[in-house]
Order: structure tokens, then C-alpha cells, then sequence
């Protein structure tokens, strides 16, 4: 087998490896947005089991990709897709934090009721695009495509509108009744942290872009 056969079948190998660790996440998503809903404490337990996998899953791929640049002294492009694979494994690792934290959270939210904030619509459809995000983010990765990771990114300002309007009417309530706070800071957290669930896929549309491109672009800025 000559040296480019074997590094175009190890870096398809990283692909598929890159794809699994993020549909795991993907998943995970899915199953706390379902805790939340439901109030189910089996599920949020597998979500954090799951982040151990994926865990495992990030050093597996990253072990192996630091093994093909050491042996294989890929360069241009091959060389780019390395750096992205580092970059991708990275912040869907932060992406899985923050389902995590959502399934955390799920119990507290679901004990306090939606009233009188109106949090769970919100913190809904925000799980619900950041799950539909990083599915667009990957597939524009397989499929190697710059025009489609930019249009991922793009989804992240319908994550920011629904914080935005969670905040606003977290704040509205706190200034009617102050006795609320702690519980109005409790949702925000969730919030701010399904929030930074879009930047890290904003950050893996960005790596992407690098791969393909070869700039460094800063989408949604």
C-alpha cells in the first residue's frame, strides 16, 4: 500500500470517528431537550454517562491524528484538515458540556415550573436549533463544503434571539418581583450556557472554512 493510499484511508478513517463523536453529542442533545420536557432523571443520567464516551471518543481521534502527522508529515490542505480535526474534536467536546449541563439542570427547571418566567419555550427551541446546527456543521465537514458551513453558522443568531427574549423576560419579572432572583439567575445560567453551545459551533463552521479555504473567517461577527 503506497503512503497516500494510507493516509487517505486513516484520514477517512478520522472523518467517520469525527462523525460519530458528534452525533453522540447530537443525541445527547436531544435526550436532555427530552428531560427537560418530560422531567425523565433516567435520561439525564445517560446523558452523563454518554459524555464519557464522548470523552473517550476525543482522545481517541485526537491520539490518532497526532500519530498520521508525526509518521505521515502531511502539508497544504492534508495539513489544514489535521489542524480543523483538532479544532472540531475540541468544541464538540464544549457542545457535549453544555448537554450535560442542560440534563442537570432539567430536574431544577422542571420542579420550578415554567411560571413565571416562561423559560421552557425558550430554552426549548434553543436546544432544539443548536441540535440542528451541529448536524449542519458536520455535514458541511463530510462533505467538505464552505458555502454549507457558513450557512450553519448562520443559524446561531436564532439561538441568540431566544436568549436575548429569555433574558428579557427574566428581567422583567426580577424588576416586579426581586424576590425572584435566584431563581431567575438559576434559568439565565441555563440559557447563557445553550448560548455558548452555538458559539462552539460557530467555531467548528469557522475551522471548516480554514480546511476548505484556507483564511481564517469570523462568521456572525
Amino acid at each position: 500500500m503506497g503512503s497516500r493510499t494510507f493516509f487517505a484511508e486513516e484520514l477517512s478513517r478520522l472523518r467517520q470517528d469525527v462523525l460519530a463523536m458528534a452525533t453522540r453529542v447530537e443525541e445527547n442533545i436531544g435526550k436532555a431537550l427530552t428531560a427537560l420536557r418530560t422531567g425523565n432523571k433516567e435520561l439525564a443520567k445517560e446523558v452523563r454517562a454518554d459524555d464519557a464516551e464522548v470523552d473517550a471518543l476525543q482522545l481517541k481521534i485526537e491520539d490518532n491524528a497526532a500519530m498520521l502527522i508525526a509518521t505521515q508529515q502531511p502539508v497544504a490542505r492534508d495539513l489544514r484538515e489535521m489542524v480543523t480535526i483538532f479544532k472540531l474534536t475540541s468544541n464538540i467536546e464544549r457542545v457535549g458540556d453544555h448537554a450535560v449541563h442542560l440534563a442537570r439542570a432539567a430536574k431544577k427547571l422542571i420542579k420550578a415550573g415554567d411560571s413565571p418566567f416562561r423559560a421552557q419555550m425558550h430554552l426549548e427551541k434553543m436546544a432544539e436549533i443548536g441540535q440542528a446546527m451541529l448536524r449542519a456543521a458536520i455535514s458541511a465537514f463530510m462533505s467538505q463544503d464552505a458555502a454549507a458551513a457558513r450557512a450553519a453558522a448562520a443559524i446561531d443568531h436564532e439561538i441568540d434571539a431566544e436568549h436575548e427574549a429569555l433574558t428579557e423576560d427574566i428581567v422583567k419579572v426580577i424588576k416586579k418581583n426581586p424576590s425572584l432572583i435566584k431563581g431567575g439567575l438559576q434559568v439565565l445560567h441555563t440559557s447563557n450556557q445553550l448560548e455558548r453551545l452555538g458559539d462552539h459551533i460557530t467555531n467548528i463552521c469557522e475551522a471548516i472554512v480554514y480546511m476548505i479555504e484556507g483564511k481564517h473567517e469570523e462568521l456572525n461577527g
